[in-house]
Order: C-alpha cells, then structure tokens, then sequence
C-alpha cells in the first residue's frame, strides 16, 4: 500500500554487515519493525476511514499533505532542502503515477479484505520486482529466482481461495493491482536513483499524491465529521513517520538484515485486525502468507547475492 512496504533491494545500498556495528544493526531492526508497526496503523486508518464514507481519493489527500509534516522537519535537519533540486523530473513523474496507482489500489484493498489479508497480498511485490527488472531493466535472473517467483505465486493462489463462493474478486484484484504498483514504482526509482536522493524521491512522489487528492476529491468529496478529520490528519502524519522510519533503519543497518522483519507487519495488521473489526485471519492465508514471504525473503537473499559478486 504504501511502498516499500516489502522488501526490496536498491543497488545504491551497499553496507556490509561486518562493517556495520552491532548496535546500529540492532537499532535498525528496531526502526523497521517500528516502520512496520506504524505502516499497519496507517492501513487500519484507511480502512476505518473508509467505513466512515471517506472517499479513496479524499483519504490519499490527507495521507500525502500532514506527511509534509514530519518529511518537511526531516529534510529540513538533515539535508536541507536544496536536496529538492532535481534533474530528472519527468522520472519523478513516472515514479509518482506508478506509485500512486498502487496507493489507490491498495487503499480499495483494505476497504473490501480483512486487514491481514490485504497486508499478506502486498507482500507480492518483490516478486512482481523481479519479473519487472528482467522485462523492463535487462537485469539477469537466474532459474532460482524464477522458481521463488513462481511458488510465491501459488501462495497468492493459496491465499486468494479461488472456489465459487471464497473468493473475495474486488479486494483480490485490487489487492494485486497494489503490489504490482509498488513493485514498478521500486523498478522506477531504480532508474533515478543513480541522481536522486531518498528525500527527493518521497517528497516529489508526496507531492504528486497531494495533487492527485485534491484532483480525485474535487469529483466527489465527503466533509468528515471531527472524529473522522482527526483520524485522516492522524493517517497523513503517521505515513509520513512510517517513511521516514524506513529510510533511517536503511540507514543503520544493511537492507539484507532489516527488510526481512517487513513480515512483522503481518503480525500488527492481525492484531488490529482483531481488535478493531474482530477479524480472524482465514487459515489459508496464513499459509499462503508464509509461502509468500519465504519466496520474497529468498528473492532477496538471491539479489544481495550477486550484487555483493558484482562488487568483488
């Protein structure tokens, strides 16, 4: 939904793990399963938002413009904000139409599935990753990888239960549709990433989801009642953090020690799930969950593979 939120590897991110001191890795995995936390709040928002009538696209709004808030403070720290000066615009536009094609995908998603199971869908990207980076990057993927492609797959398969009757067509297909978003807006970034810096790319692709927002709300808008305001300002600050959050454990500690605890998500979105609408997550798609996961966690161990024989 809101990408990355699976794990994915990015060529400018080279820390080695024996380089990396044992309390930055520590503090790292601490982040991301912060960022996880944070990111299944943000999904949970969206979908009690959306039961109070709030329209997709009014919902995107919000998400997008309070997370200036804690992106503005960040850039404003850290980098400064020269480092919104770009040269590759037009990438950025093409990142953000992608991306945000995934973001109103997966904001639908939450509105028609139980929340473990839109999460569990989201974690196909890496899998539509690796399919995009052969097709549209020329990036050799080897047999192995191709094999965790395909069983992960049939974990979507297995998770999907599609019988006359289980199958739950809207939220799947929308659910689907998300991933495969984030998976392209992750293969886009790849090609700009070699110029454009991690603050440049989410503040650009913010941006775009504010103007989208406000586009996709002048068609159709629901004045919220106080309750509901507050909780759409909460979404937007808390997906900023979320962002924030992932890009800071990225920088303490390697990608291949961290993105694996993406998965905790699963275990926040089940408990809020639960708590919140009394969801219990359907034994298949835990099965099919795992099988998702273990396929995108060896992708992953596959890419860190060759690019760490790339660099020797």
């Amino acid at each position: 939904m809101d990408a990355p939120a699976a794990p994915t590897y990015s060529p400018a991110v080279t820390t080695s793990v024996d380089h990396t001191p044992k309390q930055r890795i520590l503090l790292g995995i601490v982040l991301r399963v912060a960022a996880m936390a944070v990111l299944a709040c943000l999904s949970a928002l969206v979908k009690w938002t959306g039961g109070r009538g709030i329209p997709v696209f009014e919902i995107i709004l919000f998400r997008n413009l309070f997370a200036f808030v804690p992106l503005g403070l960040y850039i404003w720290r850290t980098t400064g904000f020269e480092v919104l000066k770009t040269r590759r615009p037009f990438g950025h536009m093409v990142r953000s139409v992608i991306g945000l094609t995934g973001m109103v995908c997966g904001f639908s998603a939450v509105q028609y599935l139980p929340l473990t199971e839109a999460t569990a869908l989201q974690f196909t990207s890496p899998l539509f990753m690796t399919a995009l980076s052969a097709l549209l990057l020329a990036e050799p993927v080897g047999r192995h990888r191709w094999v965790a492609v395909i069983v992960g797959f049939i974990g979507v398969l297995i998770m999907a239960r599609p019988i006359p009757g289980e199958m739950n067509v809207p939220g799947v297909t929308f659910g689907i549709l998300a991933a495969f978003g984030a998976a392209g807006a992750m293969v886009a970034i790849r090609q700009i990433a070699d110029t454009e810096r991690g603050p440049t790319i989410v503040f650009y692709f913010t941006l775009g989801g504010v103007i989208v927002g406000l586009v996709g709300s002048a068609v159709h808008w629901v004045t919220p009642d106080p309750l509901t305001l507050s909780m759409l300002i909460l979404a937007g600050v808390i997906g900023g953090i979320g962002q924030l959050l992932l890009t800071e454990a990225l920088r303490a500690a390697p990608i291949g020690v961290v993105a694996p605890f993406d998965y905790t998500q699963l275990v926040w979105a089940a408990i809020l799930g639960l708590v919140l609408w009394g969801e219990l997550p359907h034994p298949l798609t835990l099965v099919g969950a795992v099988i998702v996961a273990g396929s995108g966690v060896y992708i992953l161990h596959r890419e860190l593979q060759r690019f760490r024989a790339a660099e020797n």
